[in-house]
């Protein structure tokens, strides 16, 4: 009798609320920041003037993509009683984010400067999210979490391959 009172305390304690991990929290934590920040670049490349049709219509195509990911995000880490992480707390260089520098610079830079800028950072940015969901589909355990580290994934090396050919061209 008393030894298998022990055992539903242990599985309640393995999966805090719902299928979730700390590897899923954080995955989400340092995804939906990363994923601001594309955006935000796209809105910087958008708002330039004669930017090649192509690179206009991936940066749309990318907003597209994100912001429903980063609501999505955002809602499961409220169902957990979790929150996003502060703006800048947790990045590394090998996730792919812009710098401050980086983005003062895009912003300001003419479309023909700023198109390439962007090309080049989306992609090592692009890169940086696909480490991440790469580590998330190896180590994850909630099944809608790995489906959208798996999305993440596809989408971006798509588009990582069409900003490389962009470069090329423009």
């Amino acid at each position: 009798m008393g030894h298998n009172s022990g055992s539903p305390v242990e599985s309640s304690s393995a999966t805090p609320v719902g299928e979730f991990n700390e590897a899923y929290v954080m995955f989400a934590q340092m995804m939906i920041p990363h994923h601001e920040q594309a955006v935000d670049m796209s809105d910087m490349v958008l708002s330039k003037s004669n930017i090649n049709p192509e690179v206009e219509a991936l940066a749309k195509q990318i907003k597209a993509a994100q912001q429903p990911e980063i609501d999505m995000m955002n809602a499961w880490l409220e169902t957990w009683g979790r929150v996003p992480m502060p703006e800048g707390s947790h990045h590394s260089s090998s996730d792919g984010m812009m710098t401050e520098e980086q983005m003062q610079e895009l912003d300001e830079a003419n479309s023909a400067k700023g198109q390439r800028l962007f090309l080049e950072g989306m992609i090592r940015h692009h890169q940086g999210a696909i480490k991440m969901a790469q580590a998330e589909i190896t180590s994850g355990k909630n099944p809608d979490a790995i489906t959208l580290a798996k999305n993440i994934a596809e989408s971006q090396q798509a588009e990582v391959d069409t900003m490389t050919e962009l470069l090329n061209k423009i």
